[in-house]
């Protein structure tokens, strides 16, 4: 839809007021049942994608393959019996990378509803270069014990608001396999918390399967590359033609109040590589846009980093 200068003047002028009421209750802005749902079938169909990778992937495995296998049903730890079952749904990347389910937690009333999967990554011994296993073991611990502290926080803070008879309270947290690559594997942990107010956000562990550690966004360019305002500049290009496209679409983007603009990413902010080797960068429900916006993310165009690259 085009409009001409008096229209769109008079429809970001409705859309200022609106932010502005937004804005004013950031904290306090509450997800819609249907948001929610949405919110848990987004979910449930990323684990349903896994699952049915995982069928594919299956059919090709060699016997060496069935032996790596094996290898991580004895290493498992024996937690409960949700970790038997996930042993259906764990994808193998490279060789040397799996996720089973670690721990499941769900608590639902008329009030209260929890459904939380925690996702562990489990490390294949196959790599011949010892050093790189030994970090790729380390990275894959810390990474666990920062998923299951997050988890641990997210149930003592839904246990303890049980005490609440009057309130009502939600919490999910899933994990999906973005990237099954040679070279990369990252893991999304999904979670929303609602408690008279609702937030979603997510988390993006990668991991550089040629070195061991974690992946950081710097470790892709190089030293004096300028690939923050690159990536930057790409991404408010990206807000700008959703906005025109789509008038529902809103993002803190060239308005009056200056604070609420997006302005640049920097170093921490979250980001993937996908499957096509593009970074993705990701944001939390209303750090650039209306809570009713969600979580949204940005793949940059390779062409826009051409010559930034390590």
């Amino acid at each position: 839809m085009v409009y001409n200068f008096s229209e769109r003047k008079e429809l970001n002028e409705k859309v200022e007021k609106e932010l502005f009421r937004m804005k004013k209750v950031y904290q306090e802005t509450e997800m819609s049942d249907m948001q929610v749902a949405r919110l848990r079938q987004k979910m449930e169909e990323a684990k349903k994608i896994n699952k049915r990778e995982n069928n594919k992937k299956w059919m090709v495995r060699t016997a060496a393959m069935a032996a790596v296998m094996m290898g991580i049903f004895v290493i498992l730890p024996n937690t409960s019996a949700s970790v038997a079952h996930a042993m259906e749904q764990i994808p193998v990347i490279g060789q040397l990378v799996g996720v089973v389910t670690f721990r499941n937690y769900s608590y639902e009333t008329d009030r209260n509803m929890a459904d939380i999967d925690v996702p562990e990554i489990q490390i294949g011994d196959q790599t011949e270069d010892q050093a790189v296993q030994d970090t790729l073991n380390r990275t894959a611990e810390e990474i666990n014990e920062e998923i299951k502290k997050i988890s641990d926080e997210l149930i003592a803070e839904f246990e303890a608001g049980l005490a609440y008879e009057e309130g009502y309270q939600d919490v999910l947290v899933k994990g999906e396999v973005l990237t099954t690559t040679q070279d990369y594997f990252t893991l999304k942990l999904m979670c929303y918390q609602g408690a008279g107010s609702g937030y979603a956000w997510n988390y993006f562990y990668t991991i550089d399967l040629n070195t061991g550690k974690r992946l950081e966004l710097k470790d892709l360019f190089a030293e004096d590359a300028d690939y923050i305002t690159a990536i930057s500049d790409n991404i408010k290009e990206q807000m700008q033609a959703q906005m025109d496209a789509d008038e529902s679409v809103v993002y803190w983007l060239n308005y009056d109040i200056e604070e609420w603009n997006f302005k640049s990413i920097t170093d921490e902010t979250s980001f993937y590589l996908n499957e096509k080797g593009n970074i993705v960068i990701g944001f939390n429900e209303g750090d650039v846009a209306p809570m009713y916006m969600g979580t949204v993310e940005f793949e940059i165009p390779a062409e826009v980093l051409e010559g930034l690259w390590k």
